[in-house]
């Protein structure tokens, strides 16, 4: 068939052409973006799911349903070796340079330049090409403690943003990799606007153990957001993102095809993406059949296992990936961090800090006490094809 157009796009945070099965995510986030621009409260959200599972996808979609609501926003990707100071930094002048343009908010936008300027002073941010012109006031956002600083910065942000009758939408991806104090004063700062009733609402997205790192940094962080599962679709979530897209360009797929995908991805989007790709351009004629699945396996394989798994394999150390090699060998997981440490021959306790290493590096983590799992579906196969 004309691989020209070919409808499925398989990449990261790529936007899929039929979003299957995440309607009442992206409607619950929908009305709380509505009610937050009314000045009434409702929780914001932390999707938490696997890689692959289309997190960033819903993190994108929700972006432009806050600018369709009459927000401004932020998107930010939480890096490991960046400070949140210095990524919100830019952000929020960004939506302030906006906010200043509104007769009715100059006053409140330049107080809240302000406090950014002292913001950036007492966390020695570099401005680079972002200036600012307003001189700091005293006290306002620069007492050097980030989580009193942060909330006061953005409750500045609030503020002019109601004046303008706007809202403001922060969204961060990869939650993990913020350090512990600085997922505290975003939670806290979030609290306070909540309580303040200000038009600030709050999107992040992370793997699974965030919703344990939020409820240590602060108690309250259960509470103050909702915690949606992102995970692999059901079969039919899964047939209508593979289907839909093929008649929409006059095409057709027949259900055992369908079939075969499913079980061969598991239902997980990403994935779902690789095989419609691959078995488009493995067919020579409509509908898509089995034989074509077939083919396309082979080349849906290939590709993930020399990028998607591979970048991610690759930052691993030799002994990091001795580590996970041999939780591969135990089968499908989630394991035991003690039947790991047997399959080594080492005791576990000396292997604690290369367990916490890798965790760190976001490739595994511990749905429960004394278990770890893969953050990559299907990584553990990857790994016994692959890795000796």
């Amino acid at each position: 068939m004309d691989q020209i157009a070919n409808p499925f796009a398989p990449g990261t945070g790529s936007q899929p052409p039929a979003l299957a099965g995440r309607s009442s995510i992206l409607e619950t986030a929908r009305i709380a973006l509505l009610r937050v621009i009314k000045g009434r409260h409702d929780k914001s959200q932390i999707l938490l799911g696997l890689r692959g599972t289309g997190k960033t996808v819903l993190l994108n979609k929700i972006e432009a349903m806050a600018e369709e609501s009459g927000h401004l926003t932020s998107f930010l990707e939480a890096p490991e070796d960046n400070r949140l100071a210095d990524l919100l930094y830019p952000a929020v002048h960004q939506v302030l340079q906006k906010l200043s343009l509104v007769e009715g908010a100059k006053a409140m936008s330049h107080r809240a330049l302000a406090a950014l300027r002292g913001f950036a002073s007492v966390f020695k941010i570099e401005f680079g090409d972002v200036s600012i012109s307003v001189d700091a006031e005293p006290g306002l956002a620069n007492s050097g403690n980030l989580e009193v600083d942060v909330t006061a910065l953005f409750q500045e942000v609030g503020k002019a943003a109601k004046a303008a009758k706007k809202g403001w939408t922060l969204l961060v991806d990869e939650l993990q990799y913020l350090k512990k104090e600085e997922l505290s004063a975003l939670i806290v700062a979030i609290h306070r606007i909540a309580q303040k009733g200000l038009p600030v609402t709050f999107f992040g997205a992370g793997l699974p153990q965030i919703a344990a790192l939020s409820g240590n940094a602060k108690s309250y962080a259960e509470r103050l957001f909702d915690y949606p599962p992102i995970g692999a679709l059901d079969e039919q979530a899964a047939f209508d993102a593979i289907q839909k897209p093929i008649i929409d360009e006059g095409e057709a797929i027949d259900r055992c095809a369908l079939q075969a995908i499913y079980e061969k991805t598991h239902g997980y989007p990403y994935f779902l993406q690789e095989w419609g790709y691959q078995a488009w351009n493995a067919a020579a004629k409509s509908p898509i059949n089995i034989s074509d699945i077939e083919q396309a396996s082979k080349a849906a394989l290939r590709r993930l296992d020399d990028g998607f798994f591979r970048v991610r394999l690759d930052r691993l150390t030799p002994k990091e990936k001795e580590y996970v090699r041999a939780m591969a060998d135990l089968g499908t997981g989630p394991y035991r961090s003690a039947d790991v440490a047997d399959k080594l021959g080492q005791d576990v306790q000396a292997l604690g800090p290369r367990r916490a290493q890798i965790i760190r590096k976001g490739m595994i983590f511990s749905p429960a006490h004394g278990d770890i799992a893969f953050t990559v579906p299907l990584f553990e196969d990857f790994l016994r094809r692959t890795v000796a």
